[in-house]
């Protein structure tokens, strides 16, 4: 038999993600089975199978595909020893969510939200939940590192703790802009940097002492 092309497989793969990460952000992920991303997929269940053993293994693949995402980010806002301010580490990741939100067939975000909790309660997703947030947090310790070195952020903050309070400002935009719908990615980013330089905003009453 004819060889199956690489093409071929990547594209029934991302098929079969794509299926998995509708139901999953539609329905959540206990209430999501095998069967139901088999029938969202149009396969066969023995070609779903193939690729994906468990629900585990899917939500796996669709974590891996965000990370990948983050890290082609990230990796060209650090390449060639730069040194971004943590604004622009947190209007990075905020950029990455706005578009995560925004490209088809799902907005992705509500499939990382839904993973937090199902993180909770099963050891499988918590071990691939945990492995992608320390990554993505790794980047903002780097940050914080790199600020540390060239005498922008003080040398005796723990880098692991300002890397952890961009990654929280990432996390609560996130949030936000699931439950509330109001805010705009650009705005955001200005305001994480109006907060972290300590200046009022423009045409903004100051209180007098």
């Amino acid at each position: 038999m004819p060889r199956v092309p690489d093409s071929h497989l990547a594209a029934r793969r991302d098929q079969i993600i794509d299926a998995a990460t509708v139901r999953f952000a539609a329905n959540g992920f206990q209430a999501t089975g095998m069967a139901d991303v088999i029938a969202a997929s149009g396969l066969s269940a023995g070609a779903v199978y193939r690729y994906f053993r468990s629900k585990d293994e899917l939500i796996a693949a669709i974590v891996e595909r965000v990370l990948g995402q983050a890290a082609d980010r990230f990796q060209a806002l650090l390449a060639e020893d730069a040194i971004p301010d943590p604004p622009t580490a947190v209007a990075t990741a905020v950029g990455l969510v706005a578009d995560l939100g925004a490209r088809p067939p799902v907005d992705m975000t509500r499939v990382a939200v839904q993973a937090w909790g199902e993180a909770l309660r099963n050891p499988a997703v918590h071990a691939v939940v945990d492995r992608a947030y320390r990554i993505i947090r790794g980047y903002f310790v780097e940050v914080a590192r790199r600020g540390q070195a060239a005498g922008r952020l003080p040398a005796d903050a723990d880098p692991l703790h300002l890397g952890a309070t961009m990654l929280s400002s990432v996390l609560g935009f996130l949030v936000q802009r699931l439950l509330l719908g109001d805010l705009d990615p650009a705005a955001y980013a200005e305001a994480v940097r109006v907060t972290a330089a300590g200046s009022p905003v423009t045409g903004s009453p100051v209180a007098e002492g």
